[in-house]
């Protein structure tokens, strides 16, 4: 049977002593008396937690989140440890760190990267800060490669995953030589629609200029001259049905050779 030793030394005000009341916790059965003293011993190891997530604060999470997952690893460590482990807080803290770490990558970011590039990310941001504390300014790829122990390509890549942590809001104000305050939403630009219809009507052309005479002007009265089926039979001297046919069958062979047209292109 595994001893139990009694660590009376406390590092912080926020680490109790509760060695008995764990031991306890670990004979009684699941009922109102156990959820009764796990949640005393949640709430007594709570400030622990909330110290931990204090660490984390300014890197771009919420203070009240940070607490909250804290607690949320605090109640899984509680949940888990046994006395023959040893002091409750050597248990605790890496579990709780884990938590907070595993929200700042799973949850953080706001355009997602895949872990490789992620831990890439944190190499490269340690390199960084620690060659401007040597060295003031910006280190190059190669003195920021040498640091880290990877390549130049590794490198970009982490810098620009650094780029994707946190985005840009587009109500943020943008300033220009004038001075104004528009938001930055409003120097975005957008696409054009028209340039779609010149790329339709490009590929379209072939298939039209190899159109028989009558199918071309039949197509021509009804999309250019606005013409009914009626009126276009009135003018060839056929009937409305052998014009609805002509027109269906041709609008059928030119879109078939300008699709075969994009798939050679692509």
């Amino acid at each position: 049977m595994p001893t139990t030793v009694r660590n009376r030394t406390r590092n912080h005000d926020d680490a109790p002593d509760t060695l008995d009341a764990f031991a306890r916790l670990g004979t009684l059965e699941p009922g109102p008396a156990h959820d009764a003293l796990r949640d005393d011993l949640v709430a007594r190891w709570l400030p622990m937690a909330r110290r931990l997530a204090g660490k984390y604060r300014n890197r771009g999470a919420e203070t009240e989140d940070l607490y909250q997952v804290a607690a949320m690893g605090l109640v899984k460590a509680v949940d888990r440890y046994e006395v023959a482990r040893g002091a409750f807080e050597s248990y605790a803290i890496p579990t709780i760190d884990g938590e907070l770490k595993r929200h700042f990558r799973d949850h953080l970011w706001a355009v997602h990267v895949p872990r490789r590039v992620q831990e890439l990310r944190n190499k490269v941001r340690i390199a960084r800060r620690d060659l401007q504390d040597v060295r003031p300014g910006e280190p190059t790829i190669g003195e920021l490669a040498d640091r880290c122990g990877i390549d130049e390509r590794d490198v970009r890549e982490g810098l620009e995953a650094l780029e994707s942590y946190r985005s840009l809001s587009l109500d943020v104000e943008s300033r220009n030589d004038e001075g104004d305050g528009l938001a930055l939403a409003d120097r975005l630009g957008a696409a054009e629609p028209a340039f779609d219809t010149v790329v339709d009507r490009e590929a379209v052309k072939p298939a039209l200029r190899a159109l028989p005479e009558r199918e071309c002007r039949i197509l021509h009265m009804r999309f250019f001259q606005d013409m009914t089926q009626h009126q276009i039979a009135t003018e060839l001297g056929i009937s409305q049905m052998h014009v609805s046919r002509l027109l269906s069958r041709t609008c059928s062979r030119i879109r078939s050779q300008a699709l075969a047209g994009y798939r050679d292109a692509a």
